[in-house]
């Protein structure tokens, strides 16, 4: 087994394990992302033709920090059917965030999530900030409860802790 196929395995079952949902199947040759189809809240990819595993994890950030009721209707570029937007590029920076979360709890090199064709070419500065603690987007991953916030009540260690993994 290839290294790529391990890292496809090791992000899919974690995407699984915080109760999102992953298949593995065809999809269209031309999608959003490259070797990935959103379709009815299902996350589905194509092994042959995901070109970075790491953008399965990046996917499912946008999925687990939508509203619940929105999860089942995204399709494709994360628009429900009816047509009206997700407000997906106002949480883009919290789904970034979420993403250096995940692959530290994954114990990822973050180059696997913030490759050289991603981010419009912001790859390095994010992996930067992130490293030094700089973790913009943090407000609102500690507003949807995702985090320890100013409020918690929990005893629960600081980001990148994450105390669930998905927005109820």
């Amino acid at each position: 087994m290839t290294i790529k196929h391990t890292l496809i395995d090791q992000i899919k079952d974690f995407i699984i394990s915080i109760g999102l949902k992953v298949e593995e199947g065809d999809i269209p040759d031309s999608t959003f992302v490259p070797g990935i189809h959103i379709l009815n809240g299902t996350i589905w990819f194509d092994r042959s033709k995901l070109t970075y595993p790491g953008d399965l994890l990046h996917e499912a950030g946008h999925l687990a920090l939508m509203k619940p009721e929105k999860r089942p209707l995204a399709t494709g570029d994360l628009e429900p059917g009816d047509g009206k937007r997700l407000n997906k590029d106002s949480l883009e920076i919290g789904v970034i965030l979420w993403t250096y979360a995940a692959l530290l709890h994954l114990k990822l090199d973050p180059k696997v999530v913030f490759h050289e064709a991603g981010y419009r070419g912001s790859s390095d500065w994010f992996i930067e900030m992130f490293s030094s603690g700089n973790y913009m987007g943090l407000p609102l991953l500690q507003w949807m409860d995702l985090c320890k916030g100013k409020f918690t009540e929990q005893d629960v260690p600081d980001f990148p802790y994450m105390i669930k993994w998905v927005r109820e």
